[in-house]
């Protein structure tokens, strides 16, 4: 019994494990405190993966303005991820520092985590298989690519590097 609940109970689930829900997956904040995704119901959440050294840097600075143009609806969460180009090579606080300093970051950043791969944190899971989003497969191609959620914790559409922030195809769904 007790190797059955280690099995299903590790936040460490394997990528090929069924998510049913988004509001059932928890992550770390970059401070180390649990951040239970159930609290944003009835708000769109962005979720992005970010990096400190990477040409789609700058895109900080979109994502706080759309963070303070929509905050009364939408939740930003930046996911640092190493794991292109080795972008994001920083300790947390490093990393937390670097975002408040350089780009007056006031949305949620998680610790750093893989958004591909064995070790894919189950957020990126679901984000990315359709047998858990029952909407689209995705890969994470590059970094700042990004994933729109519904109020009600359907994924909307994904984003590419490019789709800068404030775009368009971004914003038209939170009007």
């Amino acid at each position: 019994m007790i190797c059955l609940k280690t099995l299903f109970c590790s936040k460490n689930i394997s990528p090929n494990y069924n998510i049913n829900s988004l509001y059932n997956i928890s992550i770390k904040s970059i401070s180390n405190e649990d951040i239970d995704l159930s609290q944003f119901k009835g708000k769109f959440i962005l979720f992005v993966n970010v990096a400190s050294k990477c040409g789609f840097t700058p895109q900080y600075k979109e994502l706080e303005q759309l963070y303070n143009t929509y905050k009364n609806k939408l939740i930003i969460i930046g996911c640092p991820c190493n794991q292109f180009g080795s972008q994001e090579p920083g300790k947390s606080q490093d990393i937390k520092t670097f975002c408040q300093v350089n780009y007056g970051v006031s949305f949620i950043i998680t610790e750093k985590i893989d958004v591909k791969g064995t070790k894919q944190h189950p957020l990126y899971n679901w984000l990315t298989k359709k047998s858990n989003n029952n909407k689209i497969n995705s890969s994470v191609k590059w970094n700042f690519q990004k994933y729109l959620v519904s109020p009600k914790g359907e994924l909307i559409d994904y984003f590419s590097s490019i789709t800068r922030p404030l775009s368009n195809k971004i914003t038209k769904h939170l009007n």
